[in-house]
């Protein structure tokens, strides 16, 4: 399949959200409460003519695709990015076309096309201060081998869900770097 046909088969933003069984609470709550500044109306004006669409490979139970999503939403609205949604393990075919440092399924991935359907660039799975933010805090875990490892996982992404849902600064971190990504 071509990348239009990937697109076509997508999700709409609202059937993905409304399919969602794990984050969409979080989803939500960080998509009321992003608002795009006005001094970049500018820049989506300028977006809005190049008629962009996007494809997003995601699962509802990623914590990237928590954070990233409703910032993305909010800037695809702002630029009038039609976007689809599609379950990456469903998906595979397209998301191994796709991967992270060329071996890692890592999602959200976005796949920006122009009106004619070619690809013009891709975002994800997170903005690099993020990806900082979580190297620091999988360094604090014991070895695989420690009889605490498990729980010690569990807590720690408890505390990454909660801060990517309460830190502003992380959603502003995601917001430049797509930003970046369309300049």
């Amino acid at each position: 399949m071509n990348l239009d046909e990937w697109f076509h088969k997508g999700m709409t933003a609202q059937e993905y959200v409304d399919s969602m069984e794990t984050h969409q609470e979080n989803l939500i709550y960080i998509y009321e409460n992003f608002s795009i500044a006005t001094d970049d109306y500018p820049f989506f004006e300028s977006l809005q003519k190049r008629d962009l669409r996007a494809i997003i490979l995601t699962e509802d139970w990623c914590g990237d695709a928590m954070l990233n999503i409703p910032i993305y939403l909010r800037f695809a609205e702002a630029a009038h990015i039609q976007t689809h949604f599609l379950r990456r393990d469903e998906n595979l075919e397209l998301m191994d076309q796709y991967l992270t440092n060329g071996e890692s399924r890592s999602i959200p991935k976005i796949i920006f096309l122009a009106s004619n359907g070619d690809e013009i660039g891709t975002w994800g799975p997170r903005a690099p201060e993020i990806q900082q933010f979580l190297d620091d805090s999988l360094a604090n875990l014991p070895s695989k081998e420690a009889p605490d490892y498990t729980d010690k996982q569990r807590q720690m992404l408890t505390f990454i869900t909660k801060a990517y849902r309460d830190h502003q600064d992380f959603w502003n971190h995601v917001y430049v770097d797509l930003k970046e990504t369309l300049k």
